[in-house]
């Protein structure tokens, strides 16, 4: 029997390879692995395409914190707040984790420099520098990344207007990351201090790309176990569950020897609907404060209120702290306490057997398409009318009134009015529907809350 022509790289393939593609046929109903893809498969297998892909945003960044520092101090002229709060930002939400998950992780420069450090080498790995000490476990939780993004959240119309602001946090986020490389094993500062790993971590369960082991047998049987021990995260593939984790550097792919490793096309949501998919209540709660820094963003970035966002800019003020106090009501007490309440009325509804607290984390997982939804509507209104800026600072990245492109004047504005609200409406709406698949046991005090949030979202949004 011949060989299907859509997968032509099979036709030269080992018998490990052919093996490996079999296996995914029978294991993974409903996936697509993207290795048996011909032109693909050299791109994710290769270290040199993610590296340099990497360089150039290593490259970018640190031109960022440079402009940052000492360009202009109107944002809108400056490099540094375009680049990362509008370009950046918007092609996370809008692309990296709806279609791929965690793949920003798999180029981000920020971990780079204290790898190359750790590992004693750019590509290869050499004498190894620093402490190599495991994280504490207590800490290997997402409560960090909590506080981190609560923490941006605090001061975000400052860090996203400021150029010299967001030079001097991107500066810092560049030097955590080594330090804590020179003292802990692997991507400590990833896995449990980055405020945006933590964000793309959670709604990558949402997203189509997912990395398992085709055969667990194969990996039981292998005892060197090279992908742990190449894995820069500190993962093991068979213990996979969920995408949460995983940062797609696809180093367990480059150093497994049985070729048993897939990286699948999957059906969105994937994670959130599989039978004994579980959640911690960490999870839970770093899903909740995305949730209320949505609500946030959008009342501060989007609403009428002058006043809110005067105090939200207004570091140190008495209206800041009352700013303050009011974002860290809403993310502490007010949304977890109700979203704690919702559940325990559908927990006994249901008179389910099951911990409120395991309810809770489990609940939550309703609680991702919902806030991937919101995030999503809310940048079409933030950030897509000030795309027109991108060309400008790229000719006059400074905003020292120079011309490079000759586009420095340029003030292309896409007027997006006519189509933003119905866009935010059907995505909010969307993510409801979404959040009422994913609910258990088919609570409808939970159902309630979702609706009730989607409300206020497009209440703030569209009004």
């Amino acid at each position: 029997m011949s060989l299907p022509q859509e997968i032509p790289w099979l036709e030269k393939a080992s018998s490990a390879e052919r093996g490996a593609a079999t296996r995914q046929d029978r294991a993974a109903p409903g996936r697509v692995n993207l290795l048996r893809i011909s032109w693909l498969r050299p791109l994710l297998v290769s270290r040199w395409p993610q590296f340099l892909v990497r360089a150039v945003t290593l490259a970018g960044f640190v031109f960022a914190i440079t402009a940052g520092l000492l360009g202009s101090q109107v944002g809108s002229h400056n490099f540094a707040i375009i680049f990362v709060w509008i370009a950046w930002w918007t092609a996370l939400k809008l692309v990296f984790i709806p279609f791929g998950g965690r793949s920003w992780c798999s180029v981000c420069p920020i971990p780079l420099p204290g790898e190359w450090l750790q590992q004693g080498g750019i590509l290869e790995k050499g004498r190894r520098f620093g402490l190599n000490l495991r994280w504490p476990k207590r800490l290997r939780n997402s409560w960090l990344q909590s506080n981190g993004f609560l923490l941006i959240g605090l001061f975000s119309a400052l860090t996203l207007t400021d150029p010299r602001v967001t030079g001097w946090v991107l500066l810092a986020l560049f030097a955590l990351a080594i330090g804590l490389s020179l003292i802990f094993e692997r991507r400590a500062f990833c896995s449990y201090i980055c405020p945006i790993g933590g964000f793309t971590g959670i709604y990558a369960r949402t997203a189509p790309v997912e990395l398992r082991v085709l055969d667990n047998a194969i990996c039981a049987a292998h005892i060197e176990k090279t992908c742990f021990q190449s894995c820069p995260w500190g993962l093991y593939p068979v213990a996979f569950r969920d995408s949460s984790a995983c940062g797609l550097c696809m180093e367990c792919l480059r150093a497994c020897p049985k070729d048993n490793i897939a990286v699948n096309l999957r059906p969105f949501g994937s994670d959130l609907t599989q039978p004994g998919s579980r959640t911690r209540l960490d999870a839970a709660f770093l899903t909740l404060v995305m949730l209320g820094s949505a609500i946030t963003f959008a009342a501060v970035f989007t609403g009428p209120w002058g006043s809110l966002k005067s105090a939200a800019f207004a570091i140190g003020s008495l209206a800041w702290l009352g700013y303050a106090v009011g974002f860290l009501a809403l993310n502490l007490l007010a949304l977890p306490g109700l979203f704690t309440l919702t559940v325990w009325v559908g927990h006994k509804l249901s008179g389910a057997k099951l911990p409120l607290r395991q309810m809770i984390a489990e609940q939550s997982q309703a609680l991702l398409p919902l806030g991937l939804m919101a995030w999503i509507a809310f940048t079409v209104s933030f950030a897509l009318p000030k795309l027109s800026y991108i060309l400008g600072v790229v000719s006059d990245p400074f905003g020292w009134g120079r011309s490079l492109l000759g586009a420095a004047a340029t003030r292309w504005s896409p007027d997006v009015s006519g189509f933003s609200s119905i866009l935010q409406v059907i995505l909010l709406f969307t993510g409801l529907l979404w959040a009422g698949r994913v609910i258990r046991q088919r609570s409808w005090p939970v159902l309630v809350f979702c609706l009730g949030y989607s409300l206020t979202m497009l209440w703030l949004l569209v009004g």
